[in-house]
């Protein structure tokens, strides 16, 4: 199965693949692959080409039950 990405993403596993064994400038690159030289950066300092997890660890239901103090 592919990966999933919004309509507007430009970096896929290929181009941030391609920016972590490039030996050219963020500017040179940012260019080349037509995004923004904050990502190219970004995408240099990840040791994967896996985006990071986001949103809460646990749901929220489960949160509220973890703080109860239930003797």
């Amino acid at each position: 199965m592919g990966q999933v990405r919004h309509v507007s993403a430009a970096t896929t596993c290929a181009v941030k693949a391609t920016i972590q064994r490039s030996q050219a400038s963020l500017a040179q690159l940012s260019k080349e692959l037509s995004i923004n030289p904050k990502s190219v950066a970004k995408w240099r300092k990840h040791a994967t080409v896996e985006d990071l997890e986001t949103g809460p660890d646990l749901p929220p239901a489960l949160r509220y039950f973890l703080r109860l103090d239930i003797h």
